[in-house]
């Protein structure tokens, strides 16, 4: 009997093999309470404003525009100079006149033409083909048209082409 005692208490003492059971009912639990939660604060039931439904769009104050009128120059095609090896310059531009003066602005449309001409022609190749010198090229053809049509007509100079080639 002494031997069936001793196999009787090994038995009993050998782990019993644990049952999954409870693990994967808490993740699915894990997860759905997770889905609700989400679900919830994402519809606004939870945590937030819910978005009212027959929300009238603000009136927004929006201003006018202010009174311009644009001058079309001839496109430009400029031989640049005898190291550049026969390139050539497409250019293309647009004058924002007030709108009181367009019609003086047109009639010195060939002297604004020619001080582009001028001016382009006698760029360093060099600097027409660096992207950032764009900037400083506009600056200065917009102050020379300023001087061809008197303070005050021209506000701006708009680039519509500046292609090299």
């Amino acid at each position: 009997m002494a031997n069936a005692d001793i196999t009787a208490n090994v038995e009993e003492e050998a782990p019993a093999k644990k049952s999954k059971k409870g693990l994967l009912i808490g993740l699915v639990g894990a997860l759905l309470l997770g889905g609700g939660g989400f679900y919830a604060t994402y519809a606004g039931l939870i945590g937030g404003n819910p978005a009212p439904e027959a929300e009238e769009d603000p009136i927004v104050d929006v201003q006018d525009l202010p009174a311009v009128s644009f001058v079309e120059l001839d496109p430009l095609v400029i031989s640049l100079g005898s190291n550049a090896r026969n390139r050539h310059l497409r250019f293309r531009a647009s004058l924002e006149v007030e709108p009181a003066y367009e019609d003086d602005v047109i009639k010195l449309k060939p002297r604004v033409i020619d001080v582009l001409n001028a001016y382009l022609r006698a760029v360093d190749t060099a600097m027409l083909e660096d992207p950032h010198s764009l900037v400083k090229l506009r600056a200065q053809m917009l102050r020379r048209i300023q001087l061809v049509t008197g303070e005050g007509r021209v506000r701006n100079l708009l680039i519509l082409e500046f292609v090299l080639n």
